[in-house]
């Protein structure tokens, strides 16, 4: 048996009859504060890289991926072999440069590939919608929100409609270093806590302005005579 499968088999029996009363009473709803506090763990040993550590968050976050599927399989909607093939099966289909025709030299490449192969999956499952941005994970923290609304800005060459000062953007960035901007961003947080501000609220509000706002200029219904 492999060491995924004993694991596995681990959960499975923590749930059942005779298991682990904590783990009996979970549900996916309970679980999330879990999965988030394990998730940061992780990228904290990454960010030290501290490969033994990381090993064991990792395992910690497998914890929560076959927790997660053994109560999906409990409720006969899936189980973890239907996780694990739906990912493979996604992974080869927008991989096509390396398991069928045709090569990519850049990432740039690959991740334009990835997102056109993912607009023709969602259009065939019916999940289309007509929209300046890309749905982006409601949970993300706001510096990755904010800094996914500016790219996709970018990409659609809306940035004059954002009300953004790009020539200040650019400027500033001429000048940035990762330590520069570790030290303005602790700062500006130091300076929120002061007046009692929220800047994960602040920031992730500012980004739904600046798509209100770019939505609401870009559709806006062109006037009649």
């Amino acid at each position: 048996m492999s060491a995924i499968e004993e694991l596995r088999h681990t959960i499975a029996r923590l749930r059942g009859p005779g298991g682990c009363p904590w783990d009996q009473e979970q549900t996916h709803q309970s679980l999330t504060r879990c999965l988030i506090d394990e998730c940061a763990e992780l990228l904290d040993t990454i960010d030290r890289m501290d490969m033994p550590h990381m090993r064991e968050e990792l395992g910690d976050v497998l914890i929560q991926v076959i927790f997660h599927a053994q109560l999906a399989e409990e409720s006969g909607a899936f189980n973890l072999e239907d996780v694990a093939r739906e990912v493979n099966e996604k992974l080869v289909r927008r991989h096509p440069h390396v398991f069928g025709e045709g090569k990519l030299e850049t990432s740039e490449q690959v991740l334009t590939q990835w997102e056109q192969i993912k607009a023709v999956e969602k259009k065939m499952q019916g999940k289309e919608r007509p929209a300046l941005f890309k749905d982006l994970p409601p949970r993300l923290p706001s510096t990755m929100y904010a800094e996914a609304v500016w790219k996709q800005l970018g990409k659609k060459g809306l940035v004059t409609e954002s009300g953004v000062d790009a020539a200040g953007v650019g400027q500033l960035a001429a000048t940035l270093d990762d330590a520069a901007l570790g030290r303005m961003l602790f700062e500006l947080v130091a300076a929120a806590q002061s007046r009692q501000l929220d800047p994960e609220g602040a920031l992730r509000r500012h980004a739904d302005g600046v798509i209100r706002h770019v939505e609401g200029r870009v559709q806006k219904p062109a006037a009649t005579a």
